[in-house]
């Protein structure tokens, strides 16, 4: 078996280019998952210099993990809307998941994009009392918005059923969409930090200890943002784990389907060179579990109940916002710094659509989402003290007792550092500390990664980041500079 996602076992990209000199432009975009390609794809062909950095290598971020679903059915989503805000509100963010579902089909289609790309049915089910009348209300609303919604089954639960939905393949169809970008001059570079950001006249510098970029505008399309204090993206989310595995089938499914309520069953199928079947489970925020592999350990006996033998099994985080809308557009009324991230599980669509409303407001031109996604819209507060509780929970349980009991023998800690012996008897020690906000770190002993509890921060089992918010490797080396 395979602790890494399927999306990347065959793909062989062209690698990009390590930025090794200062450079300015016009657009820098901070991030190559599905949000900043979109963005820089739009941005084609209007005589802007940009340019987008990963730190890692191209696609193989929160992109790379997902199940890689397009669909507008997204649990009781608009109900919830309707509940929190308006009935407009909801219609509004129905239609934006459906405007970027054509977004993703029509370049599909008019670029010829091999992504697997599949129509299908999807379905929101559950046998529970209280989601059955949730779901009832969804169908109910999604009809007064001229919706074909469907009363059914799934898997002898009650369900709804939409037949205008598609699933992909999304590591094939973001890495085309750079080729596209690279043939109009957009420029590419990997394993490029940005560590720190400063203005200076009508430049934003942004860079490390190696390089600086000078851009005029700057789009953080990184997943979790980092060094944005002044909007202090820690108390305005929380992060959601879930755990994804892969099977081989005989026989697919032309539907996907996910459940009402938590904890979150997904399922979905790939046509490929051999038949898959996805399956997503045991979903809680982050905060709440800090034994990830009992979770593991869950799926594993879901499939085997199947008669299935899973082929891949990883883990992914996933930012979920108070209100259940994105964070799409500018961080400051006056500034040119703009944001892209908090798609509560619903990346390929919201990811999509946010390249499509930032390229627009970078060109001035008007997007209908705009006011709905912004991130300074008024947030109600009264979920901040759960998130506040939430944040520092994490930190205490992580710091309290460091040797959890559920750690095999060849995992120790030792004042700031921790230590992994692999089956070879070789050591990987690291610091122990994620350089982000200071939590200590947890061994996911599934996966091979040092994990953060506290915002989602993942590094290798030498310490290198792969996945943010945290900029820094935590590579003993790095040590006296970290204390």
């Amino acid at each position: 078996m395979k602790h890494t996602s399927l999306w990347l076992d065959g793909i062989k990209a062209i690698k990009e280019p390590i930025l090794k000199e200062n450079i300015k432009c016009d657009v820098l975009i901070i991030g190559a998952g599905i949000s900043g390609i979109s963005t820089a794809y739009h941005l084609r062909g209007h005589n802007l210099n940009t340019v987008v950095v990963d730190k890692n290598e191209i696609g193989h971020g929160i992109t790379s993990r997902t199940t890689g679903k397009i669909t507008y059915l997204q649990e009781t989503i608009y109900s919830d809307l309707k509940n929190k805000y308006s009935k407009e509100i909801a219609k509004k963010y129905l239609y934006s998941q459906k405007d970027a579902i054509e977004l993703i089909t029509s370049i599909v289609k008019k670029h010829h994009i091999d992504c697997n790309l599949d129509r299908v049915s999807s379905y929101v089910f559950s046998s529970k009392k209280s989601q059955i009348e949730k779901i009832k209300e969804e169908k109910k609303l999604l009809e007064e918005f001229k919706i074909e919604v469907e009363k059914t089954t799934f898997e002898k639960k009650y369900a709804i059923k939409v037949d205008d939905t598609y699933v992909f393949h999304p590591l094939k169809y973001i890495l085309k969409l750079k080729e596209i970008c690279k043939e109009d001059g957009i420029k590419f570079y990997e394993h490029t930090d940005i560590n720190y950001l400063k203005k200076d006249d009508n430049y934003y510098i942004c860079g490390n200890e190696l390089v600086e970029i000078r851009a005029k505008k700057v789009v953080f399309a990184c997943h979790y943002p980092y060094f944005l204090f002044p909007f202090l993206m820690p108390l305005k989310c929380t992060l959601e784990k879930s755990y994804i595995g892969v099977a081989p089938i005989l026989e697919i499914k032309s539907y996907s389907g996910i459940s009402a309520g938590k904890p979150t069953i997904s399922i979905r199928y790939l046509k490929d060179k051999e038949n898959y079947m996805f399956y997503l489970s045991d979903s809680h925020f982050l905060s709440e579990e800090l034994d990830f592999k009992k979770h593991f350990e869950h799926i594993m006996k879901a499939f085997y109940k199947m008669n299935l033998k899973p082929k891949y099994l990883w883990s992914n985080h996933d930012i979920i916002t108070f209100d259940k809308l994105p964070f799409i557009g500018k961080l400051e009324a006056n500034s040119s710094l703009f944001l892209e991230t908090g798609y509560n599980t619903w990346g390929m669509t919201n990811g999509s659509l946010a390249g499509k409303i930032i390229a627009d407001m970078i060109l001035d031109i008007y997007n209908p989402y705009e006011s709905l996604f912004s991130p300074l819209r008024k947030l109600k507060i009264s979920a901040l003290p759960n998130n506040i509780y939430s944040n520092a929970k994490s930190m205490i349980d992580s710091k309290v007792d460091k040797n959890k009991n559920w750690y095999p023998d060849n995992v120790y800690f030792h004042d700031n550092l921790a230590t992994y012996v692999d089956k070879f008897g070789k050591e990987h020690t690291v610091y122990n500390i994620c350089p982000h906000l200071k939590c200590s770190l947890l061994f996911n002993e599934v996966e091979k990664t040092w994990d953060c509890p506290c915002h989602g921060s993942r590094f290798d089992l030498d310490g290198k980041v792969i996945i943010g918010p945290s900029n820094y490797s935590i590579t003993c080396k790095q040590k006296k500079d970290l204390l």
